[in-house]
């Protein structure tokens, strides 16, 4: 057996100081000591803070956009989530326009089976609904999958109104839950060929097509069309204060709303776009940074308990070769940003460490709510006899500083160079299996798919 003596154990409710024992790739046993016995490795977690291990629910890993594929595939990009303390993630099986469901989930385990440090499942993102793909539905869920994703926007992928109700109330019979990219498609569209009409072609023209009245007006759409198909919705990536109002609003008319938001969401601001230079597409995602007031608002609604979950939308894309396609055109920038490693440091380092937010909502919105959100819990998301045994242990007083030279992510930069951290893991066990010490692989590839 492995155990993890001397460490504070996190949950929502509270702290607990504790030993865990771990065998068979589960948690044997939660006592306030256990003694060790031969052949048994002990852990010491003196001063340490022991949380169930993170979930990322937001990563687009060796994804092609059509043009170029991300920097992450699953062997760099679950060793880097695992280096910073995430356990599982869930990462998007996305339907080709003409094609299945089920040929999405082969290709994306053909790409994950047997290449990830970290636990791993899919949602599936459906970009072509028909009634083929309906009748599709249940084999999905006898699969694993229980959850799914829509777009609003770009025109590649997104579904109409009428579609994204079908696809809501198709879901309900089984329970299922749908992720929205809430972005107005076809103003976004319009905003953008305005700006290039206007000579404006660099990152800066960015935000400026993708205003917070964007977002806001597909959020209010979504939730409409949820409280229509009497469902609750997922809204990700959540960067607005105006969206934010939104979820407000449709939560007052008894609509279940879930929320997520990312950490560049609440630490960057859209200054970053006026960096000299073309270094402003570093920061090119959508949503796009936003302004200083939208930064506070949802730091205010994280710690507020607003916010369900806090994951990273991790898309990475070289700086050099990648974003440079968009070197005359704003448009044709890569988007995405570089995040699955830094998450947990940075919401920690941010907002924990100064008070802002409390350790058991850091848990809260990192491991327990991902894990009943996504059909995990109690397998994971909990620190309890009989859940999986993946465990983050946390050295609250550890210091470092974010730079692209020392981290694991496949990429040429990161948008946290130089963000100074307090706070990250000081082992991190994936099944059992310890997989990163403080930062560092240990080279095992523990992750297994979760079937939900």
């Amino acid at each position: 057996m492995i155990i993890i003596q001397n460490g504070q154990l996190v949950s929502p409710s509270g702290l607990t100081r504790a030993d865990l024992a771990l065998n068979g790739g589960r948690i044997a046993a939660i006592e306030p000591h256990i003694e060790p016995g031969e052949g048994d490795t002990v852990h010491d977690a003196a001063g340490c803070y022991v949380f169930p291990g993170f979930i990322d629910g937001h990563t687009h890993l060796d994804m092609d956009s059509g043009v170029t594929v991300t920097a992450d595939d699953f062997t760099t990009g679950t060793r880097a989530a695992v280096c910073g303390g995430t356990t599982t993630i869930v990462d998007f099986a996305t339907q080709d326009k003409g094609g299945t469901l089920n040929d999405a989930l082969d290709a994306w385990h053909k790409k994950a089976d047997g290449k990830c440090s970290c636990n791993y499942a899919f949602h599936m993102a459906i970009t072509d609904w028909n009634d083929q793909v309906k009748a599709e539905l249940p084999e999905m869920f006898r699969r694993g999958v229980t959850s799914f994703k829509a777009y609003m926007a770009y025109d590649a992928l997104k579904v109409n109104d009428a579609e994204l109700l079908e696809i809501l109330q198709s879901l309900k019979p089984f329970g299922g839950i749908l992720g929205v990219h809430c972005e107005n498609g076809l103003l976004v569209n319009e905003l953008q060929a305005r700006q290039k009409a206007l000579g404006h072609f660099g990152p800066d023209a960015h935000p400026v097509s993708r205003p917070a009245e964007v977002e806001a007006e597909a959020v209010n759409r979504l939730c409409y069309l949820g409280k229509l198909a009497g469902t609750p919705v997922h809204v990700v990536h959540l960067s607005t204060e105006l969206g934010l109002e939104e979820v407000r609003a449709a939560r007052k008319k008894g609509v279940t709303v879930y929320a997520e938001t990312c950490p560049q969401y609440l630490t960057m601001d859209e200054s970053r776009y006026k960096a000299p230079g073309f270094e402003g597409a570093k920061y090119v995602m959508s949503p796009p940074l936003r302004t200083p007031a939208d930064v506070q608002a949802l730091r205010k609604a994280v710690a507020a308990g607003e916010i369900d979950t806090i994951a990273t939308d991790h898309c990475s894309y070289n700086f050099k070769g990648q974003k440079e396609l968009g070197l005359e055109d704003f448009t044709k920038i890569p988007n995405g940003g570089p995040g699955i490693e830094h998450r947990p440091m940075v919401v920690y380092t941010s907002m924990v460490q100064p008070g802002e937010l409390a350790v058991t909502d850091f848990c809260r919105l990192l491991a327990e709510n991902p894990a009943k959100l996504f059909g995990m819990y109690p397998q994971k998301g909990v620190l309890a006899v009989g859940s999986d045994a993946d465990v983050t242990v946390w050295d609250p007083e550890a210091k470092t500083v974010i730079t692209a030279a020392r981290q694991q992510q496949n990429v040429d930069y990161t948008p946290y160079e130089g963000f100074a951290v307090t706070g990250m893991p000081k082992a991190v066990f994936v099944g059992g299996v310890l997989a990163a010490e403080y930062g560092q692989p240990t080279g095992l590839l523990a992750g297994t798919y979760v079937k939900r």
